[in-house]
């Protein structure tokens, strides 16, 4: 076979060139050359595209059984990714430095290797700082095979040895392949890494985990083809020196999005929070002003938190508007629908709002409790200690319902809340038990049911 033959490419145009250059000579655009390889020809003599004829099927006679899946010993995190660990997949996991990435990809694979063959890769520690922490956190390490290596020519050979079921690669950042000069971390050495990791996992069958580094925005470094490329997506969320660690699927190919997994920090690692609302609805025992609970829905399971709001006069020329959680573009709106339509005006107040435990809460069934942690605020007085808010406001003034309702008032009685003011349209025919239902159509109708 003839030898791999390097060309930079412009991410801009695509266009190609034989030597490096600050400018692409085509489009003019500068720092867009990257280094890419440009395989040779096949053994045969032909080009790769001009392969043997592909195996073609209609719909109907491709198989469609279920994907088989294996658990990884963690109820949270078989539920960010679909259900379990499918063979073959490739998972990319990233999150801020400290969070806990590797710590639960350790725990993940010592309990997966008294079951199966696994290999834990580590580009960043060696062997012996992954066991010190194993057994810190008192892990079985009996079965776990660990290596120390950042060349993906070698990792591939040596996994095709160790046949093993389960791979971390941790971190992708510090993998290299031999076929490019650029340095590790750089966006070929990523892409071209990764590409080899995912035909090895699609062709021998191995699940492999991949962490990855974020940049100081929290996006995934490195190019935007890698999260492309892998079937799941998954970030880490939390404050770093917090006790509660949220672990988000955006990506998944082989089950829902937008799953939520919830675990707590510990002296012995992770450990999973089945009952997330409990953790979040640690409030205080007497009802203080600007506090609600609202019912938010995360992947397939409602989770009740807190929504907390903070008034105050403003003694600048523009208020501030400070969110942690919810979005910030949506209070500006919600404000101007609160004073057009509720004849409430918050031009010369300053608001702070923030959801308890540091959950990010993006849809809009949030939009109604975050309109009465405001007024209860505003107007310094609590609002019930057992009263649930949720819905979505139109620009109009109008309520309108949102998803799940019917689960998010289940869960809201099982927790002990006794009356929930909810959009019309989420009204259930029949009330859970011990729970009232005020349902409300008009903004100006849920301001009259807050301190009924």
């Amino acid at each position: 076979m003839a030898k791999a033959k390097r060309m930079y490419g412009c991410t801009e145009c695509g266009a190609t060139f034989p030597k490096w250059a600050g400018q692409c000579g085509e489009c003019g655009a500068w720092n867009t050359l990257v280094e890419t390889v440009v395989e040779g020809a096949t053994p045969s003599g032909r080009t790769g595209w001009a392969g043997d004829k592909a195996n073609i099927k209609t719909l109907a006679e491709v198989s469609v059984e279920e994907i088989p899946r294996f658990s990884t010993a963690s109820g949270e995190l078989d539920r960010v990714l679909g259900g379990g660990l499918v063979d073959g997949s490739v998972v990319l996991i990233g999150g801020d430095p400290g969070i806990g990435k590797s710590t639960i990809l350790l725990q993940t694979l010592c309990n997966i290797a008294q079951r199966f063959p696994a290999l834990y890769v580590t580009g960043e520690e060696s062997q012996q700082q992954v066991a010190m922490r194993a057994r810190r956190l008192d892990l079985p390490q009996d079965k776990l095979k660990v290596m120390t290596e950042t060349c993906i020519e070698s990792i591939i050979a040596t996994a095709r040895q160790e046949k093993p079921k389960v791979m971390v690669i941790d971190s992708i950042q510090t993998i290299f392949t031999e076929q490019l000069q650029s340095a590790p971390g750089g966006v070929a050495q990523v892409r071209e890494s990764a590409a080899l990791l995912v035909r090895f996992a699609k062709q021998s069958g191995t699940a492999i985990f991949l962490v990855g580094h974020v940049t100081k925005e929290g996006a995934l470094a490195g190019p935007r083809v890698l999260e492309h490329m892998v079937d799941t997506v998954l970030y880490f969320e939390g404050e770093s020196d917090g006790r509660l660690r949220l672990l988000r699927a955006v990506k998944n190919r082989f089950g829902a999005v937008n799953e939520l997994g919830v675990f707590g920090m510990t002296d012995k690692g992770l450990k999973e929070v089945s009952n997330p609302s409990a953790i979040f609805l640690t409030r205080a025992q007497e009802a203080v002003p600007g506090s609600v609970v609202m019912a938010t829905w995360e992947g397939s399971r409602p989770m009740l938190v807190e929504v907390q709001a903070l008034v105050d006069t403003s003694h600048l020329g523009n208020p501030r508007r400070v969110t942690l959680g919810l979005d910030q573009n949506r209070l500006a709106m919600l404000l101007a629908v609160l004073h057009r339509h509720g004849g409430i005006p918050t031009y010369d107040q300053d608001v702070f709002l923030n959801v308890v435990g540091g959950v990010k809460v993006l849809e809009t069934a949030s939009d109604l409790a975050l309109m009465a942690a405001v007024i209860s605020s505003l107007r310094n007085r609590p609002l019930q200690h057992d009263l649930l808010v949720f819905g979505e406001i139109g620009l109009s003034g109008e309520i309108r319902p949102v998803p799940s309702g019917q689960e998010r008032l289940k869960e809201a009685a099982k927790h002990g809340f006794k009356r929930a003011i909810v959009p019309k349209g989420n009204a259930p025919k029949e009330a859970p038990p011990g729970l009232q239902i005020v349902a409300v159509t008009r903004l100006e109708q849920a301001l009259d049911a807050l301190f009924e």
